[in-house]
Order: C-alpha cells, then sequence, then structure tokens
C-alpha cells in the first residue's frame, strides 16, 4: 500500500491540499474518509468538490439525506458525498443502493464509513484526517489500496 500525507496548517492552506490530493485520485472513485466529529472531513471533501469543478455554493454535509449529488461543471462527471454518521446498518445502506453508487464509475466521498465498511468495495482509498489540538492544523492521510 502507498501512502500519502497531505498537511493543512490552515484554512488558508485548504484548497492548495484538495488540489494535491486532488492530483493524487488516479482511477479511483471511492473514497472513505474517517475522522473525529470536527476534524474537517465536510470542509475538506467541500474543498475537494470545488477542486473538482464543482460550484462552491452548493455543496454540504449530507447529514439529513444521507446522499448529495454533484456534477462538475469542468467535467460533467457526477459526485456523490455520503454521509453515514445516521445509518445504524450497513442494510440501510443497502436500501439506499450503496453499492450501486459505489460500482457506478462516478467519484463517491464518504463521511463516517466506517457505519457501512463491509459494503466498501476492495479499490476504497482510505483518507484519515487528523487534528493537532495544539495547533489546529490537520493532516491528511490517503492510503491507496494494493494494486
Amino acid at each position: 500500500m502507498k501512502t500519502l500525507e497531505f498537511s493543512i496548517p490552515s484554512l488558508e492552506s485548504l484548497t492548495a491540499a484538495a488540489h494535491e490530493f486532488m492530483a493524487q485520485m488516479g482511477d479511483y472513485t471511492v473514497f472513505a474518509f474517517y475522522g473525529e466529529m470536527g476534524a474537517g472531513k465536510t470542509t475538506f471533501i467541500n474543498a475537494l468538490c470545488r477542486e473538482l469543478g464543482v460550484e462552491t455554493d452548493i455543496t454540504s454535509s449530507p447529514s439529513f439525506a444521507i446522499i448529495n449529488e454533484y456534477r462538475s461543471d469542468t467535467t460533467a462527471e457526477l459526485i456523490y458525498h455520503f454521509d453515514c454518521y445516521r445509518l445504524e446498518s450497513e442494510a440501510e445502506a443497502q436500501d439506499i443502493g450503496a453499492e450501486d453508487y459505489f460500482d457506478c464509475g462516478a467519484v463517491c466521498l464518504i463521511e463516517w464509513p466506517e457505519r457501512i465498511e463491509g459494503l466498501l468495495p476492495d479499490d476504497t482509498v482510505r483518507v484519515e484526517i487528523t487534528v493537532d489540538h495544539t495547533t489546529g492544523s490537520r493532516i491528511v492521510k490517503m492510503t491507496l489500496p494494493e494494486e
């Protein structure tokens, strides 16, 4: 496995980190974002969506909808943003067709993936966001699956 790290010392460096992350996405489409509550998962995903060409004012956490669908203005590709926090079981994710989304070839960005771990494809990219509580900075670790 290959692991890459991106440092986000402040909000001002968020766009650069998202751009750097996007450059490493390759052909992978499913990205599972792990991190404690308040780590910045939604904030980072919003910045990443902007880098992928999504209008900046339409991205938000899909906490209540579970899935938000965005379309890149530059590539016209679909991007699905999942927030699995409210899911009680993998069966709930199956009921909304999560596996179909993961298999469709569109970029899928998943918050709280530990709730649906058994449904994630083998080629899911693991993304861990950790907080340095002393400085407020974030570290984003992107682990690419074995090829």
